[in-house]
């Protein structure tokens, strides 16, 4: 049991890392493969298994006909998948859907690694960590934050070269359909990107300082 239930209409960032540093994501299907689940687990009581779902020869014409008509567990107000982890920002829609979400998708990923890998055992360290976000100025600059890691971790030197994040949906150059942007967000895709691109060298440099930061 969590300490604090998570509630319904409440906002959380969401946070899981891999065990020891282990590298969950190695290649590009991978991420898109985790992308992908985002989509299809959302969706509560899914008609159909993933790997399944995966093997059809039109998945968007399924996806729009049947998945649709299911409920969601939650909605993805932001994404960002990191080599050894995971940045999500979640609002629960139905009792106990981000744990349900999070179970499902984590489970999944593991067994697909691991079969991938032949490789045996728990892939992620415990429990997801929760930070209910209660402020919209809060929501806004947590979204910046999280499409602003690859470029902290220097994996890429523009946030928007970074396929596996939210960021090309608030910019509009991506179709994924994935994200739900609230009220809050009510910033163009060019007044967004360059909300994002004005930090980009401030949060590097706290990257750097961070071990310090804790101490």
């Amino acid at each position: 049991m969590r300490k604090e239930p998570l509630v319904n209409g409440s906002v959380y960032h969401i946070f899981t890392k891999s065990i020891a540093g282990y590298r969950v994501f190695r290649k590009k299907s991978d991420y898109k493969r985790f992308v992908e689940m985002l989509k299809f687990y959302r969706h509560e009581s899914p008609p159909m298994k993933f790997s399944v779902y995966l093997t059809l020869s039109d998945k968007e014409h399924y996806y729009q006909n049947h998945l649709l008509t299911k409920g969601y567990l939650v909605e993805i107000i932001a994404y960002c998948m990191m080599p050894t982890h995971i940045h999500l920002v979640l609002k629960q829609l139905k009792s106990s859907g981000i744990v349900t979400f999070m179970k499902i998708m984590l489970d999944s990923y593991t067994r697909y690694f691991n079969l991938k890998n032949k490789r045996k055992g728990p892939l992620w360290q415990g429990r997801f960590k929760s930070v209910l976000i209660d402020r919209d100025e809060y929501l806004l600059h947590l979204t910046r934050y999280i499409h602003l890691n690859p470029v902290s971790d220097n994996l890429i030197e523009k946030p928007e070269d970074w396929s596996y994040s939210s960021y090309p949906e608030y910019l509009d150059i991506s179709r994924q359909g994935i994200c739900n942007f609230p009220d809050s967000i009510m910033l163009t895709p060019d007044e967004y990107k360059k909300f994002v691109e004005n930090r980009k060298d401030y949060q590097r440099s706290l990257t750097r300082i961070k071990h310090l930061l804790l101490e």
